[in-house]
């Protein structure tokens, strides 16, 4: 029977199609990639790309993860600043920053295939760079995001890469989040991800994985099957705030994690992005409680299945999978 889920942050409601319910080998993945090109982001090809902002060095003064502009980037960084009106309609200067973090020197395309060392490396330039882009104040927000495959927007070139991108304005999804943790503090005085998480724990029908204080669980309304959320049980609100002595911790569940999706799924294309508080900029009205009610997160998603007319005429999302069988199946998983 069809179940409806309501998303408990954001309140949007989730189809389980109970009877279409697959399993892991029902899904069919086919890798729809064109013939890979020369690849620019391996060692030695360096001259092909934009200068580096950033890299992490070995002991031999060569780079392991290191960071460059994109090169077709969504916005930029002139210092003209401008927002106006015409009418009912708003417009902005498309200030920001679009950069590429390229995750190792060698041919590697799926995160999951690499060491745990290079994926903590990957986590604390995340950190460096946000707060780097934190310094200029027409920033409010930066994402930091991977498209692993195809179908998920990785590209022609298979080698494990993510990105950052740098906005003047707050996200919607995370807009959405950001509301519906404050609605749930003003009325319970707690946090709803601290709470999620004390719930999965006790209930364990949908936990994944529990190390090394951090937890990945199936949330309760998935919006797509196999749909992952690795969160600190710790409360902290800022991702870039992270100690150090936590990045490797964080590293080694995620790349458990999607090594457990490679195995399960066939290696399907993915997408992660790391949802953290906004920068904070002080004006009249700031919201004070937000290092308390909001709680940094990963999501990812397996592109298992399609968004189609339905989806987005309605807001509603329809997932196949049960998020207890598909948290069962990932447990077990080795």
């Amino acid at each position: 029977m069809p179940q409806l889920r309501k998303d408990p942050i954001v309140g949007r409601w989730v189809i389980i199609a109970t009877e279409r319910a697959k399993r892991p080998k029902d899904f069919k993945v086919v890798d729809s990639s064109p013939p890979e090109s020369e690849c620019h982001f391996c060692r030695g090809n360096e001259k092909f790309t934009p200068p580096e902002i950033f890299s992490i060095k070995d002991g031999q003064g060569n780079w392991r993860v290191r960071v460059i502009p994109s090169k077709r980037p969504f916005l930029d960084m002139e210092n003209h600043f401008w927002k106006k009106g015409k009418g009912p309609y708003d417009l902005m200067h498309g200030m920001g920053r679009h950069e590429v973090v390229v995750e190792t020197p060698e041919h590697i395309g799926n995160m999951a295939d690499l060491e745990v060392s290079y994926i903590r490396d990957v986590f604390y330039t995340y950190c460096v760079r946000m707060r780097e882009i934190e310094h200029n104040e027409h920033i409010k927000y930066v994402l930091a995001f991977k498209n692993y495959g195809w179908d998920a927007g990785g590209g022609r070139i298979k080698h494990s890469r993510s990105q950052l991108i740098a906005t003047p304005v707050n996200l919607k999804r995370v807009k959405e989040e950001l509301q519906g943790a404050k609605f749930y503090f003003n009325y319970h005085e707690r946090c709803i991800f601290c709470d999620m998480i004390n719930q999965e724990l006790q209930q364990k029908e949908r936990l994944v994985l529990e190390k090394d204080g951090f937890v990945a669980i199936v949330p309760f309304a998935p919006r797509f099957p196999f749909e992952v959320w690795i969160l600190p049980k710790k409360h902290s609100s800022a991702f870039c705030r992270i100690g150090e002595q936590e990045l490797y911790p964080l590293a080694n569940i995620v790349k458990t994690i999607l090594y457990r999706i490679k195995k399960l799924l066939n290696d399907p294309p993915y997408n992660y992005v790391v949802h953290t508080a906004p920068f904070k900029r002080p004006h009249p009205g700031y919201w004070s409680t937000i290092e308390e009610d909001y709680h940094w997160h990963i999501e990812i998603t397996p592109r298992l299945t399609e968004v189609a007319g339905f989806e987005w005429g309605t807001g509603f999302y329809i997932c196949p999978s049960l998020p207890e069988e598909s948290a069962k199946f990932l447990r077990e998983e080795v």
